[in-house]
């Protein structure tokens, strides 16, 4: 047990309450009757604006707002070494309000990973002692970090996800042939709350190779944090709670409809990827096993595997409940070929490029912004059409008004963030309000005119709207012609 006089100064991973939020953090000062935006350029609070559409062609288009509550300076910390947290719950708490979900830390374990020049990758020390963390010292420190100063690594360690952070620092000792190389990291039944512990993960690494064997920090951490799990005989964690997923919430609430949403990532996403995020977009709702090869520093990268879930989600009860969970297992390596081959549906990413070569692994292959298919069944899907440069079009310009209207007006109530996710949610629900529709008919026949109400073409979208009826089980007719048959 660590006593309390070790512990007291080395809390600066805690969290404001709630209720003492209104007084830490001051009002925002008014000037000339509008409220000021903070200097360091973050909202105090956000207002999305979502396109919603009717399946009946012709039917103006509804818009409603998601209001959401001022966020806490102590939460706004970026992620380490400077690059923003999208995996974030700051100014998106309205939608865990709007769910009644409430989710709280939970964590397994804290371990401290090390690169020997004898040994390779090993845990050098962990708490609990007896908690099984194989394959953890692989995940927690990328294949090629060695030539990268630092990097923070989101992964999946059996049914718990992990967060750790990277530093290389240089050291004048031949025994450690020049470099010291440690990763600092946790382990929680989810990733949404991961976030809050970057900051003190990113000051811990650094304290591990300025001070190697130092672990009072990280024992306090983990005495204040740690989660009350069943454990098996001999004392290892072999399940998942089941309290720690959110019982109340709809199964077709995908996991990423249960966290709040990033900060930052879902609009650097869709700049990087520009209209393949459409490409994407399709195979994300087939729940096909997507995998991103990238290079180190591959903490970015597990943003877009985060991004890449989102484009999926779905509001409308019932949808979604007998396909694969398409989940994030984030950062992989070869050491994660058995757990990928029984998987169905999974978005991760790679520093490897020997998984290219594991083509059974996945279903789709995604180079840098280069997306591809080995499988001729999808590759109708890799073709942009004029209906998806269209879609991304009406993206671009809404995006484009809601800037103009933050620098103008300078309204701070209106989020980028919120606009890019219930963009594609709301187009999700749009697709499945019309194919449930179809069904419960007494002619469940899709028309072209269906499809287009659905925002989608008729021609070049058959494709991907077969195998949508099919995966999901709609039991509707789809009878298009094909104009390259007589």
């Amino acid at each position: 047990m660590v006593e309390q006089s070790d512990r007291a100064p080395l809390l600066d991973w805690e969290e404001i309450p709630p209720n003492e939020l209104t007084q830490a953090v001051p009002a925002p000062a008014k000037e000339n009757g509008s409220e000021s935006s903070p200097p360091d350029g973050h909202t105090l609070g956000s207002t999305a604006l979502a396109i919603g559409w009717s399946t009946s062609p012709g039917r103006p288009a509804s818009v409603r707002t998601i209001p959401s509550v001022n966020r806490s300076p102590h939460l706004d910390h970026p992620g380490p070494w400077g690059v923003p947290s999208p995996i974030h719950a700051d100014s998106r708490i309205s939608l865990k309000e709007r769910l009644g979900w409430e989710e709280k830390d939970q964590i397994v374990a804290v371990f401290v990973v090390t690169f020997d020049t004898r040994s390779g990758n090993m845990v050098e020390w962990c708490l609990p002692q007896d908690v099984n963390l194989d394959g953890v010292e692989f995940k927690s420190m990328a294949s090629g970090s060695h030539r990268i100063a630092n990097d923070f690594i989101y992964f999946r360690k059996g049914c718990y996800f992990g967060l750790a952070c990277f530093a290389n620092m240089p050291v004048e000792s031949e025994l450690e042939r020049g470099a010291r190389m440690k990763s600092v990291g946790i382990l929680s039944p989810s990733y949404t709350l991961l976030y809050r512990y970057m900051h003190f993960l990113e000051n811990q690494v650094r304290h591990q190779l300025q001070c190697p064997g130092s672990y009072s920090p990280l024992e306090a951490f983990y005495e204040d944090k740690k989660a009350v799990l069943p454990t098996a005989g001999n004392g290892l964690v072999t399940a998942c709670p089941t309290s720690a997923w959110v019982p109340a919430i709809n199964r077709c609430m995908h996991p990423e409809m249960k966290i709040t949403h990033p900060a930052g990532c879902m609009s650097q996403f869709i700049h990087f990827f520009g209209e393949q995020i459409m490409v994407l977009w399709k195979f994300a709702l087939l729940r096909k096993r997507i995998l991103i090869f990238s290079p180190p520093p591959v903490g970015v990268v597990c943003y877009r595997v985060y991004c890449c879930c989102s484009l999926a989600n779905i509001s409308i009860p019932g949808i979604g409940v007998s396909v694969p969970e398409f989940r994030p297992f984030f950062y992989i390596n070869v050491a994660d070929i058995a757990a990928l081959a029984t998987e169905m549906s999974y978005v991760a990413c790679t520093t490897e490029k020997i998984f290219e070569e594991k083509k059974e692994l996945y279903d789709v292959y995604v180079d840098n912004q280069n997306v591809k298919t080995h499988r001729d069944s999808l590759q109708p899907l890799l073709r942009l059409n004029g209906v998806d440069r269209e879609k991304y079009r009406k993206l671009s310009e809404q995006r484009q008004l809601l800037l103009y209207t933050q620098e103008v007006d300078g309204d701070c109530t209106s989020n980028e963030e919120d606009l890019f996710i219930l963009f594609f949610m709301e187009q999700n629900n749009r697709i499945f309000q019309t194919l449930s529709e179809v069904a419960a008919s007494a002619d469940p026949t899709l028309t072209a005119e269906h499809v287009r109400a659905m925002g989608l073409d008729p021609q070049a979208d058959r494709t991907f709207l077969v195998d949508l009826l099919e995966l999901y089980g709609i039991d509707a007719m789809l009878v298009i012609d094909n104009p390259c048959c007589p």
